[in-house]
């Protein structure tokens, strides 16, 4: 071999090495930007109440509620998790689990917990992992958080017996959470579902926003990250499959999607609507943005969420 040829591998090598550091260090990035506990640069402080919000009345109540405080263990580790407790004005056996959104805390779901006061039910609103006031780490999009949120709803059925009836109702990654827990087994007192513009699987809502965001093509980054993932959080994006788990799913649920929602794309709610295998309903918002349905037709939301309920929870 040549001194000049021994060059040119030499120099092949080094860029070799080069991009293997440079597509490492960027998958790191990426996984505390996308995974890792932490403020996300994309997502906008919480907006301070105004008394021109169309969900004043029910974010106002729940900011002032008395609320109790509930503690849970992980599913699948030792730390805690943090919930709000707020009981209905008139006894009653009915309670609604909320599910909040990637980024997002108990804090930000006043509007729903707000709506579901002023149908009868106790209101219980959870932190996620990794997220306000719970432990952890990391968010895994639904996957580990569905098991989460079934050892939640077992509290409430140890709590309030078991004549208990249970809603489970999720906004966003929370709506995504929402249609995982309904693939596993649940108890009977859970009796129906409210999903909220969530998406099909993690890895194809990442997909998404690496384009829209930054105009990136799925290889290499989203596997090589969902790689990075599977080894500091034990769960790989296309583990975290909303898709899959409706089709094993036999309770009532609502689908709910904001008909301009460019987040998680409106045709992820038709995709996970035709795959349910339970009862179901649909309910596509004209004109909404992502997690924006209820704000943007309070009454037309409100009234759906009711009529729903009153089939399945009596």
């Amino acid at each position: 071999m040549s001194k000049r040829q021994k060059h040119w591998l030499l120099g092949l090598g080094t860029l070799v090495v080069l991009v293997i550091v440079a597509l490492i260090g960027a998958s790191l990035y990426f996984y505390n930007l996308t995974v890792a506990r932490g403020k996300k640069s994309f997502i906008g402080a919480p907006t301070v109440l105004k008394t021109s919000d169309p969900l004043y009345t029910q974010k106002h109540w729940f900011q002032t509620a008395h609320k109790y405080r509930w503690t849970e263990k992980a599913a699948d580790a030792h730390f805690k998790l943090v919930a709000d407790y707020v009981p209905a004005a008139k006894a009653t056996k009915k309670t609604v689990v909320l599910v909040h959104g990637f980024a997002s805390s108990k804090e930000q779901m006043g509007g729903y917990a707000g709506l579901f006061h002023q149908l009868g039910y106790n209101v219980l609103v959870p932190d996620d992992r990794a997220q306000g006031q719970s432990g952890g780490q990391a968010m895994s999009y639904g996957y580990f958080e569905s098991r989460d949120y079934l050892k939640w709803i077992n509290q409430v059925i140890a709590r309030q017996g078991k004549q208990s009836q249970i809603v489970l109702f999720g906004v966003s990654m929370g709506g995504a959470t929402t249609m995982m827990a309904s693939g596993q087994k649940t108890p009977t007192q859970l009796k129906a579902y409210i999903e909220d513009c969530g998406y099909t699987t993690a890895d194809a809502e990442i997909r998404y926003q690496a384009k829209q965001m930054y105009n990136l093509p799925y290889w290499p980054m989203v596997p090589l990250t969902s790689a990075v993932t599977k080894l500091k959080a034990g769960f790989s994006f296309k583990q975290a499959d909303a898709l899959s788990a409706v089709k094993k799913n036999h309770k009532p649920m609502l689908f709910i999607h904001g008909g301009a929602d460019t987040f998680v794309p409106t045709k992820m709610v038709y995709q996970v609507y035709r795959a349910d295998a339970g009862p179901k309903q649909l309910l596509v918002v004209p004109g909404a943005k992502h997690a924006a349905s209820y704000s943007h037709s309070p009454k037309t939301y409100a009234a759906k969420v009711k009529a729903f309920l009153a089939e399945y929870v009596k």
